[in-house]
């Protein structure tokens, strides 16, 4: 991901929903549990973590039993201590007391408790992306230190691939072609890390890398989700057992890919890994951020949006204004001749279409503008009104060019524009000839991409020839 282009919008959930999600994430809720269990006798160690003859009373607090229960005492004390719900008072002492953001976890607003939830997202997320407990072991000196030489570990490099990783999780679940709100397999999601984008049947050098990335996320997701991150169904064990050594109790169905993990965000998720974005540096909208400004930004700040998106911000923005109002300033926004002035104009009918009947008179005052005249026309057909004056031949190809300009920028050279590009010049013998004159500053362009595009060689050489008398005519 690049952080100089916006990322599609997200509909995020309302905050109050979202930081009762975060409060009852089992991270979160142990953290603070321990933070009200501290008293004066709580101690810690040099490193800020309790000290270890204290880990079963804290284990105990939590209603935690078994061989694992110190260890989700010594994790929940760990984020407490980095969320600010306690506080070491006397670090040579080693005592500690409740932090001052733990009353923000029952007194705060919505957005306090969101703060508090995101900084213990960070340090699940650092976490993640250090070798498990066996891995250190191993790497052992005869001192007892950790020898990071021995460790296949690149931790600045282990932090980005995570990174990585999520960011194509919060790309998919954004955008409209993806799963949206349903799971992702895990082998795509390791896939699109490692696998280049132009690589046809993958080397099985690749497909072992995959293989690899998969299991470091297998264990990365069983963390991060403990704290709400993402909702995770892990490798079945059964895949991961040595036929030899443990033979399997039921036959493995190899194609069933869910049996090889499946995550997807949580609604809390989206929220955390947006609000992460932003603080990268990425430009990360979401749905509802322009409903308060003019129309001019909605138009200008929906024209990247997909189709659902678009119509999601467009009812925000109109549920705050009165409609005939709203009509006449989308209609004075939609006009310009820059280059997203095309685009505006086909967000501006849509959200015309939105409004309904109470913009017509709205739409009526535009009818002989040179620029939303032909708009004005379209639109008025099709609420079925009366008394739509007809457009003259000048009008008619200048809203074909203008219209083609928004496709254009809107889907770039997809399927949808060629097939619409083909219907046109197929439809109408004699569209070249008269389209190079068409007085619109995306005249070139639009030809150019006819000729680009269209699969039938010399309709694409007479769209090209055309493009050519279009930039000729322009810059004389």
């Amino acid at each position: 991901m690049s952080d100089s282009s916006p990322l599609p919008p997200v509909r995020l959930h309302p905050e109050a929903e979202l930081a009762r999600d975060a409060l009852s994430t089992p991270l979160l809720s142990r953290a603070a549990r321990l933070a009200r269990w501290v008293g004066p006798d709580t101690r810690v160690d040099a490193g800020g973590g309790l000290v270890e003859e204290q880990l079963p009373a804290a284990a105990e607090a939590l209603g935690l039993t078994g061989d694992d229960a110190a260890a989700f005492a010594s994790e929940a004390w760990r984020i407490a201590v980095d969320a600010g719900l306690v506080e070491i008072a006397d670090e040579e002492a080693g005592t500690v007391t409740a932090g001052e953001d733990l009353a923000l976890l029952t007194g705060g607003a919505p957005h306090d408790v969101l703060a508090v939830w995101l900084a213990a997202l960070e340090t699940v997320v650092a976490d993640a992306a250090v070798p498990d407990l066996d891995e250190l072991m191993d790497a052992m000196d005869e001192g007892g230190e950790v020898d990071f030489s021995r460790l296949d570990w690149d931790p600045e490099g282990e932090a980005e691939f995570l990174d990585g990783v999520l960011g194509n999780l919060y790309l998919l679940t954004a955008n409209e072609d993806g799963p949206g709100d349903g799971p992702v397999p895990l082998p795509a999601l390791a896939a699109s890390m490692i696998v280049p984008g132009d690589m046809g049947e993958p080397t099985n050098d690749v497909l072992e890398q995959v293989s690899d990335a998969m299991m470091r996320l297998d264990d990365q997701f069983r963390l991060l989700e403990p704290i709400g991150l993402v909702a995770y169904q892990p490798v079945d064990e059964a895949l991961l057992a040595d036929p030899e050594e443990e033979p399997a109790a039921a036959p493995v169905d190899e194609t069933d890919v869910s049996r090889y993990g499946m995550v997807r965000l949580t609604p809390l998720g989206l929220y955390g890994l947006r609000a992460r974005l932003l603080e990268s540096g990425f430009e990360a909208p979401a749905v509802g951020e322009l409903a308060d400004k003019g129309a001019d930004v909605l138009l200008d700040g929906s024209a990247a949006y997909g189709p659902r998106a678009a119509r999601a911000e467009t009812e925000q923005w109109l549920d705050r204004r009165e409609p005939l109002p709203a009509a006449r300033e989308l209609l004075a926004a939609a006009r310009g001749s820059d280059a997203g002035a095309p685009l505006r104009r086909l967000r501006c009918q849509e959200a015309l279409a939105l409004v309904g009947a109470p913009a017509e008179p709205a739409v009526r005052e535009v009818l002989d503008d040179p620029e939303l005249g032909g708009l004005a026309r379209v639109w008025l057909t099709e609420l079925g009104a009366a008394d739509v004056p007809a457009p003259s031949e000048d009008l008619v190809f200048w809203l074909t060019i203008d219209t083609l300009a928004a496709q254009l920028g809107s889907e770039g050279d997809s399927e949808e524009f060629q097939a619409l590009v083909e219907g046109l010049a197929g439809g109408h013998s004699g569209f070249f000839a008269a389209a190079w004159r068409v007085d619109h500053p995306a005249t070139p362009e639009v030809l150019e991409a006819m000729g680009r595009l269209h699969p039938d060689k010399r309709i694409a050489k007479e769209a090209r020839k055309a493009a050519f008398k279009a930039r000729s005519q322009q810059s004389g």
